[in-house]
């Protein structure tokens, strides 16, 4: 029983992983495409949020972690797919970004899945509140650079795959978007063994420790 999967799947979960994965970050890069603003320089972030959004929400409302990555690889098929209507230049390393994207989709994904077993139905409204925050941090970050202390920014999962994502599609060679993707898949395992792991409360030591870490490796490479 410690291991069964969580049966629900409230409507308005996938409403919010809709609107959180899909809707708020193709309505920022249609507002900046109004506006004539360059998508480049916002793609890493916009993808991330968008990640975040999709795999994290609807894998705490399904309980499942493969659900939240299917969708947030789904959600950055169809951001990249507009992004490029809407006329910014081609991914400059395939590979690179989709690695990038399946390792952050992979991290959410694990944390939504903890958050069904520790929370049960209300794992999702954990999961909508965590992404809420990180974006806003990630957009203030992104629309103030400097307003933010860059220990803050090191601590975010969502941040880690901002720079990881930017740099794949940019193509910039930086240490940083490396350490990044360690982290992110690291504490997507370590997470992953907690839900595992769930009821036993110990193991989140071991999650707090190797999160404080590779925020510590970000941190040493952090531009």
């Amino acid at each position: 029983m410690a291991h069964a999967q969580p049966s629900f799947r409230p409507i308005w979960a996938w409403v919010a992983a809709a609107l959180a994965g899909i809707v708020a970050p193709a309505v920022a890069m249609l507002m900046l495409a109004e506006v004539r603003a360059p998508l480049a320089p916002v793609g890493g972030p916009v993808l991330a949020v968008g990640l975040m959004g999709a795999g994290m929400i609807s894998a705490a409302a399904a309980g499942r972690l493969w659900v939240g990555v299917l969708l947030a690889l789904l959600t950055a098929v169809g951001l990249i797919v507009l992004a490029r209507g809407l006329g910014t230049p081609p991914v400059h390393h395939p590979l690179a970004t989709g690695l990038a994207v399946l390792i952050a989709s992979f991290s959410f994904g694990a944390r939504g899945k903890l958050f069904a077993r520790s929370a049960s139905e209300k794992g999702w409204w954990i999961a909508l509140f965590v992404v809420g925050g990180e974006a806003a941090i990630v957009a203030t970050a992104l629309a103030m650079p400097g307003a933010l202390p860059d220990w803050l920014l090191v601590l975010l999962p969502a941040q880690w795959a901002s720079l990881a994502i930017q740099a794949a599609l940019t193509g910039a060679d930086t240490g940083a978007a490396g350490s990044a993707l360690i982290a992110l898949a690291g504490t997507g395992g370590v997470t992953l063994l907690v839900a595992r792991l769930w009821p036993r409360r110990w193991p989140y030591l071991l999650m707090f420790s190797a999160w404080l870490g590779l925020s510590a490796l970000v941190a040493a490479s952090y531009p």
